[in-house]
Parts: structure tokens; sequence; C-alpha cells
């Protein structure tokens, strides 16, 4: 616990047996009761790894739900927990648990309720191998969200996140897509409902391993964020009703 507040780290699993054991020991146990890994339909042993870990919260999809549907079921099973603080944390070790600990202190203090971890702030995603197109599309499409949304994000496309049991309370994100635009959506409600975010600076890695998606998934994914940007400033203009923001 922090502070007497339950912290439950969670963990969206896809085919990542291969890192998941590296990110779970760097996870600091002196602060984090409970880890829930959900497993979206793998197709290597995830989930025997898992289970070799000693995690004690372990959900199998069947078929797969894709990101969004994975997230959702993390987030529900958090709060089933009595969690007070929940992280999202890629078991592909894209991003370094060391950073859990600044993270759960700014929430657990009631500095901020929502946390990111930016690899924009500072030289990080470059630095750890992005891509240089992706870097680029990053810049251009959170120029535009900022403009859009009337925020001052460095990035809106990191994976590495933190709530309050509040927010997640708040957000219905069960209107929200399965897919990999779900992380905007979410964004898009938690600006609406008046919530802040902090963002820390995050190293990250890109290697064989880690997962990212390709070109083409890339594009839909970028139109799409642009797409839940714009419902959400015409959404603020009275001109339209979405309902991933009516409640």
């Amino acid at each position: 616990m922090y502070k007497n507040q339950k912290v439950v780290v969670v963990l969206p699993a896809y085919n990542a047996s291969k890192t998941l054991k590296q990110t779970y020991e760097e996870i600091p146990f002196d602060l984090v009761d409970e880890v829930v890994l959900v497993d979206d339909a793998s197709k290597d042993n995830t989930v025997q790894v898992a289970q070799n870990l000693g995690i004690k919260h372990i959900i199998v999809h069947e078929k797969n739900k894709g990101y969004g549907g994975n997230q959702k079921s993390c987030y529900k099973k958090a709060l089933e927990l009595g969690a007070d603080i929940v992280i999202m944390l890629h078991p592909d070790y894209q991003y370094t648990p060391k950073l859990l600990t600044a993270m759960i202190s700014i929430i657990g203090n009631g500095l901020y309720p929502v946390v990111f971890g930016s690899r924009i702030l500072g030289k990080g995603a470059l630095k750890g191998g992005m891509p240089l197109y992706k870097y680029i599309a990053n810049r251009i499409l959170t120029f535009t969200q900022n403009l859009l949304m009337n925020q001052k994000l460095s990035e809106y496309h990191t994976g590495y996140r933190a709530f309050s049991a509040e927010v997640l309370k708040k957000l219905d994100f069960s209107h929200n897509s399965d897919d990999f635009v779900f992380d905007n959506e979410m964004i898009a409600q938690i600006f609406w409902h008046n919530f802040e975010i902090a963002e820390v600076t995050c190293p990250t890695k890109y290697f064989k391993e880690a997962s990212s998606i390709n070109f083409r998934r890339s594009v839909k994914y970028g139109f799409g964020v642009l797409g839940v940007s714009l419902k959400y400033r015409l959404c603020k203009w009275g001109l339209m009703k979405w309902k991933v923001l009516q409640n």
C-alpha cells in the first residue's frame, strides 16, 4: 500500500512470454499490493509464465478482444479488488517498471488523479529506438490534438498510465473502442470530466520482442485519434452528442 491506499498493477498481455518475467521482477512490491494479468488469447505460453511467477489474478480471453477490450477487463478486475490506485504496465518491457514508484506517489499524495509516462518529454523516444516515422507522426498528431482539445500534453499515445480509482469509476469506458483508439477515447473522457493529467519523463525501449503495430495499423490509428479529438471539440461546442462522453 501507499499511505493506506491499495495499489494494483494491471498487465494487458498478448504474446508476452519472453518479456513478462523481466517486467514482473522489477515491480516495486513494497508499494504494489496486487497484480492482474489479462491474456488476450496469446499464441505463446504467456499464461504459463504468469502462473510460474505466482501472479494471483490471471484472466484469459478465449478469443482476442483487442487492446481496448483487454484494458476493459484489466480495470474492471482492479476495481473489483478494491484498488485505490491502478497502473497499466505493458508486460513487453517497453516501459520501465522502475517509474511505478513516482507515478504512485503523485496520485497517492493527491497531486494529480492521472499520470502518464511520456516518451516525448526529453529525448527518450528516439534514443530508445522509436522509428522516425512514428516519432514524426506522434508529434504531428499530438500538436493537432492539443489544438482541438485545448490541452498541452506532450503526447497522447503512451501506454504507461496510472489512475486514481475515482477516475476509473467516473469514466464509462464500456462504450469505448476495443481497438488501440481506446486510449485516446479515455483521454477525451478524462478531460471531459475536468480531471488533470500529470506527465513524467519515461525512457522507452524498442526491440524485437516489444509489441508494436505495423504501418497500415498505424495509419488507421492516426485517423482514429484525430476523429476522437474532433468529436470531442464538436461536443464541447454543443454541435453533436457522442455516447463516449455522455456519462
